[in-house]
């Protein structure tokens, strides 16, 4: 398993975009998401959601027609 990068968002659109995955059955993760939050640029910060590159085109998809 090999994770990439299905794309960079807010905090808030990357997490609700791994929970549309996951009811999808795709494991998607959401890196970076705690990022800087103590300092309050977490705003500025993209947060990446993470896919197995076997689900890469799968997700791309479900995202597209999301």
């Amino acid at each position: 398993m090999a994770l990439v990068e299905l794309g960079r968002f807010d905090r808030n659109l990357a997490n609700i975009l791994v929970g549309r995955l996951a009811s999808e059955g795709i494991d998607a993760v959401a890196f970076d998401g705690g990022t800087s939050i103590a300092d309050g640029s977490w705003l500025l910060i993209p947060v990446r959601v993470m896919v197995d590159e076997d689900d890469l085109v799968q997700a791309r998809r479900i995202i597209d027609a999301a």
